[in-house]
C-alpha cells in the first residue's frame, strides 16, 4: 500500500498537477515571480539578533555512508571555514515582522496569494483545495503566508515560532537588512555538528524513535496519517525549544527546512552526477528536515542530509536561518 492511498479520500482525489519535489512541495513554473523585491533597508536593528559564536578551521561535509540515493549526500569531504556568529534558531515569526514593519516588504506568497499547508493543518479541513500529484498531503492553500501558516481561516502566527512560507529572495532579503547573510552548506553542517566530528545528528549517532529518544521535533507515528506529537509538537515548535547543540543552536535538524547560499548540485565527479546538474538547474539548497520528516519516508534529519527546491517555492515547513560575518 502506498502512503498516498492511505490518505482522506477527498484528499487522494482532489489533487492537481504541481511541479513535484519530494520534501518540499514546488510551484509551477509559470507562477514564479519575475523580479526580487529591493525595497528593504540595509542596516541591523537593535536587539534582532540572538547569536553564538562558532569557531573556523577543519569542517566536514557529506558523509561515507549515504542513506538517500540521488540526493548527493557523499562523499565525506573536508574543508576549512571562517568562524561566524549564528542565530541559535530559525528566524523567527517576530524577527521577521520587525522586519516587514520596518520596511514594508512583501513576501513571494503574499504576491502570489497562496502558498503549500499540510492537508492535516488547514482549518476546516482540506476537502476542495488543490494539492501536489503524488505528494496530496501538500495543499494549496489561498492567503496562507508567514502572518497566517495555516492560512486565512487559522490563527495568526506566534512571535516565537519559525517564519515559514518563505521563498528564497525573502530569506536574502532579511538576511541584508539584519546585516547578515545565509550560511554556505559546509557552514551549516560544520555548525550543526557542534564540535562532535563525523556524528549522524547534532547530538551524536542515536537515532531519534517514536517513543523514547525524542530529542528533535520530527514526525511521530504513521506518516502522513497521524502523528502522535510525543515530542510536545503536531507542527512546528518555538524556534529556541529543544535541547541546542554543542554551539548553543537549536532545532539544526526537525522543525522546518533552512534555505542556504548554495545551488543544489550534487557533489560527486561522476557522468552522471554531471548530467543530473546540468539538467537540474535552477533548484537552491536547503538543509535539516523539518516537523514533518520520519524514518519510514523522509530520513532527511540528518546533518549530511539535503534537498534541493525552486527558489520561490513556498510552504508551511521552510524558513531559514541567519549567519555574521563578524561580532554582533
Amino acid at each position: 500500500m502506498s502512503i498516498n492511498s492511505e490518505l482522506p479520500k477527498h484528499v487522494r482525489q482532489s489533487s492537481v498537477v504541481i511541479k513535484r519535489s519530494c520534501c518540499t512541495p514546488s510551484r509551477p513554473v509559470e507562477e514564479i515571480a519575475q523580479d526580487a523585491q529591493q525595497n528593504f533597508l540595509d542596516c541591523t536593528i537593535l536587539h534582532l539578533r540572538n547569536c553564538k559564536p562558532v569557531p573556523g578551521g577543519d569542517a566536514l561535509l557529506g558523509t561515507a555512508y549515504p542513506l538517500i540515493a540521488g540526493d548527493g549526500e557523499s562523499p565525506l569531504l573536508r574543508k576549512k571555514v571562517r568562524p561566524l556568529w549564528w542565530e541559535c534558531g530559525a528566524t523567527s515569526i517576530g524577527q521577521f515582522k520587525k522586519f516587514v514593519d520596518a520596511t514594508k516588504y512583501v513576501t513571494v506568497a503574499e504576491s502570489l496569494g497562496w502558498s503549500f499547508v499540510f492537508y492535516s493543518h488547514v482549518p476546516g479541513g482540506a476537502e476542495g483545495t488543490l494539492g501536489v500529484e503524488g505528494l496530496e498531503w501538500w495543499r494549496r492553500i489561498e492567503g496562507a503566508n508567514w502572518r497566517y501558516p495555516n492560512g486565512p481561516e487559522g490563527a495568526e502566527g506566534s512571535d516565537e515560532f519559525p517564519a515559514t512560507h518563505i521563498a528564497l529572495e525573502d530569506a536574502n532579503a532579511f538576511a541584508k537588512w539584519a546585516g547578515g547573510r545565509l550560511p554556505r552548506e559546509v557552514e551549516w553542517e560544520h555548525a550543526a555538528r557542534g564540535g562532535l566530528g563525523d556524528v549522524r545528528y547534532p547530538w551524536g549517532n542515536t537515532d531519534p524513535d517514536d517513543l523514547h529518544h525524542l530529542p528533535c521535533n520530527i514526525w511521530q507515528g504513521v506518516f502522513p496519517v497521524h502523528d502522535t506529537g510525543l515530542d510536545g509538537y503536531s507542527g512546528p515548535a518555538p524556534v529556541l525549544s529543544f535541547d541546542p547543540n554543542g554551539y548553543g543552536l537549536h532545532h539544526m535538524v526537525g522543525n522546518v527546512w533552512e534555505w542556504t547560499a548554495d545551488p543544489f548540485k550534487l557533489r560527486s565527479v561522476s557522468v552522471a552526477a554531471r548530467r543530473h546538474n546540468a539538467s537540474d538547474r535552477g533548484r537552491h539548497l536547503l538543509k535539516g528536515g523539518s516537523f514533518l520528516c520520519h524514518q519510514s519516508y523522509c530520513h532527511r534529519y540528518r546533518i549530511a542530509a539535503r534537498t534541493g527546491n525552486t527558489p520561490d517555492s513556498t510552504s508551511s515547513h521552510t524558513g531559514f536561518r541567519v549567519v555574521y560575518d563578524s561580532a554582533p
